[in-house]
């Protein structure tokens, strides 16, 4: 965005490091235990607050954005606790919700501009700034339109170009991709990204979809039943044990017999072969494809996919 951040004062409770740090967070609707002392930090980069529907994310969400106070336990978003930091924190988060309730007669511009002067823009700033926004969410030519007569994959777009017109450090995305089907799925997680990367801004995307997590964070936290059950950057998370992937195009078996014979520990899968650990591995599965005139695939070291960790398949 070109025009640059409403300024903030420094706060004398201001933290440096992380961007989000939550340690034994409770929030409880009335006998319900929405969050059971969640746990969690957050840095900076796009993370991905993945869990199943119920699990707490939205809760934790409104949490951060200070809609809610919790009933136990400490939160700190950009070094303020949301609890107490009032009008000053609407200049530096963007929000996007999950629901699509948005005000049919208002043209998308309008809609824009509006919630950038609710976060503190002078009218003026907030206009340049939507209209900004739209353009960059790919919505320039349709940003006079009424919010009413878009589709969903448009009206998810007006939120993330109202979460970003202000400037701010921090964007909370509730499901950006609910209702949209697998090429707005795929465009709309394009954009993400490029807006985190280049823009340098801090993103927390809550969604139940693993593939879209694996596609564009950084960083996971995995929540389920109000608690934080596994966190950290992806490349850490997925770490899986030492050894190599083969697939092959066929006699997966007769590969794995021969690579055996050479005292490596192989376990099939169809066309695929999992490896331990071993020195030379690459060597002796190179050596046996090219005897037995085989078709190579795939050959890379052993990981977990976000499913196996999700699932709990890795231990």
């Amino acid at each position: 965005m070109s025009v640059s951040p409403v300024a903030t004062d420094p706060t004398p409770d201001a933290i440096s490091g992380g961007v989000i740090s939550a340690r034994d967070v409770v929030k409880r609707f009335g006998r319900t235990v929405a969050l059971a002392g969640l746990t969690a930090d957050i840095g900076p980069g796009i993370t991905g607050l993945l869990g199943s529907n119920g699990a707490g994310k939205t809760t934790f969400m409104s949490l951060m954005l200070g809609l809610r106070k919790r009933d136990g336990g400490e939160l700190t978003v950009l070094g303020r606790d949301p609890a107490n930091a009032g009008i000053e924190m609407r200049s530096r988060i963007g929000y996007a919700p999950e629901h699509h309730e948005l005000p049919a007669e208002l043209a998308a511009s309008e809609f824009v501009r509006h919630l950038a002067e609710m976060h503190l823009l002078p009218r003026r700033a907030a206009m340049q700034r939507a209209n900004e926004a739209l353009w960059l969410v790919g919505l320039g030519e349709e940003r006079f339109r009424p919010v009413g007569t878009m589709s969903t994959g448009q009206r998810q777009r007006v939120k993330l170009a109202a979460a970003i017109a202000h400037d701010p450090e921090l964007v909370l995305l509730d499901e950006p991709t609910d209702g949209l089907d697998p090429i707005q799925r795929t465009t709309m997680l394009d954009l993400i990204r490029r807006i985190g990367t280049e823009f340098g801004l801090h993103i927390v995307v809550s969604s139940h979809h693993l593939e879209e997590v694996e596609r564009i964070c950084d960083a996971v936290v995995i929540v389920e039943d109000g608690v934080v059950v596994r966190a950290g950057a992806l490349a850490d998370v997925r770490r899986g044990p030492e050894g190599l992937v083969v697939e092959v195009d066929d006699r997966a078996e007769e590969l794995a017999a021969m690579l055996r014979a050479g005292g490596l520990d192989v376990t099939v899968d169809g066309s695929v072969l999992l490896l331990g650990a071993a020195e030379d591995a690459h060597v002796a599965v190179r050596d046996a494809v090219a005897d037995l005139a085989l078709g190579l695939r795939r050959l890379e070291p052993r990981g977990r996919t976000l499913e196996d960790v999700y699932m709990g398949t890795d231990e």
